[in-house]
């Protein structure tokens, strides 16, 4: 007799802890060490026992880049109605050179499209379509582990989305990717990156002082040296701006080692001068951050260009005399439209933005 597959007897693991996992095939009558070595075998070896879940990437864009090979992927959507059109995911992984080592790091998205209307982002221009569930999240680390084959060391909530519009199917991802009995992502190998939301960062600080959860890294877009700017690139200012922001991240949960991540997209002719240098390094002496600046990768349409290298060199420089520590971020993937505030569909782009809230409701599993 063909044995049953296991996608007709246990529920579906890739939204699930382990814990919810064994518990909700308990009370199908199933045996708990069963189903606890399901789960192990469904994250640690591939999906063989489950193959309805196989999450196939719809297209594939490699371009190279100095470390290796730049793999942006999509997946498609499953609708959640009659009706709904057809979705895609995107995401990337990128190679990163270490010193000792060469890993790799998977950028997610947790929405399709997105609600902040960031002038900068491609993502921007689609409008926000909606909130990922968790298992939508984590599929996307299934597909690049178990089915291109890739190593994953990192993950970054930095593809489509803004991760706080959709808190509560994040930090349950979260919990996924990391359980020992899964994925087993070190938290401190996760960043959630989001434009700085005060309500959401708010729960993220409480939870980042959690048992567990103190090693979650934090990066915050911040894209400008004052207010005025800022409301010109960033919509989100204009409700929440830099004097309410900064504080926040002034009295971050702090760790031995880590700091937060203050992302600066370098637009030229907008915030790239060394005067705006000077602003920044003084806004943020009183908060633990790396400054990392992000040489502008133009979306479609774009009304900038790329800023040269002298900009780029000349606006690390002034940082660093003014005390800041800095980094610069390696352009990878331009070409694909793979690189920081390239991924977006063009075909749904400028639909109509839907209501989005931090909490994002009962978790869709499935």
């Amino acid at each position: 007799m063909q044995a049953t597959p296991a996608e007709h007897v246990f529920p579906s693991p890739m939204g699930l802890t382990h814990e919810e996992f064994v518990r909700e095939s308990v009370g199908r009558g199933l045996r708990e060490g069963v189903a606890l070595e399901v789960y192990k075998r469904f994250f640690r070896e591939g999906p063989t026992q489950f193959p309805g879940l196989i999450p196939q990437p719809t297209r594939t864009l490699v371009t190279d880049s100095p470390e290796g090979d730049v793999t942006k992927f999509l997946l498609s959507v499953p609708a959640r109605r009659d009706g709904e059109p057809s979705l895609e995911t995107e995401s990337v992984v990128i190679p990163m050179q270490r010193r000792h080592m060469n890993t790799k790091t998977l950028c997610v998205s947790s929405q399709v499209g997105c609600a902040m209307g960031c002038t900068f982002c491609e993502t921007a221009q689609m409008g926000l379509i909606r909130s990922l569930s968790a298992a939508e999240i984590v599929r996307q680390w299934y597909a690049a582990r178990h089915v291109l084959k890739h190593e994953i060391k990192n993950i970054v909530f930095m593809g489509m989305g803004e991760p706080l519009d959709n808190y509560d199917e994040v930090i349950r991802a979260i919990r996924v990717l990391t359980d020992h009995s899964g994925p087993s992502i070190g938290m401190g190998c996760i960043t959630i990156s989001t434009v700085g939301r005060i309500d959401g960062l708010l729960k993220l600080r409480e939870q980042a002082s959690q048992p567990g959860w103190k090693s979650l890294n934090l990066a915050v877009s911040i894209n400008a040296p004052n207010d005025a700017i800022r409301d010109t690139i960033m919509p989100i200012n204009r409700s929440m701006p830099l004097g309410e922001l900064i504080p926040i991240l002034e009295s971050w949960p702090r760790r031995k080692s880590g700091a937060i991540c203050v992302e600066y997209v370098l637009i030229p002719g907008v915030n790239s001068s060394v005067e705006h240098a000077a602003e920044i390094a003084e806004r943020f002496r009183k908060v633990r951050c790396c400054v990392n600046v992000i040489p502008y990768n133009p979306r479609r349409d774009s009304p900038w260009p790329p800023p040269t290298e002298e900009e780029v060199w000349a606006f690390l420089r002034e940082l660093e005399a003014r005390g800041q520590f800095c980094k610069r971020r390696r352009t990878k993937g331009r070409d694909s439209m793979a690189a920081c505030g390239q991924l977006g569909n063009e075909g749904i782009r400028k639909r109509k933005f839907v209501g989005v809230t931090v909490q994002s409701g009962p978790a869709a599993r499935a």
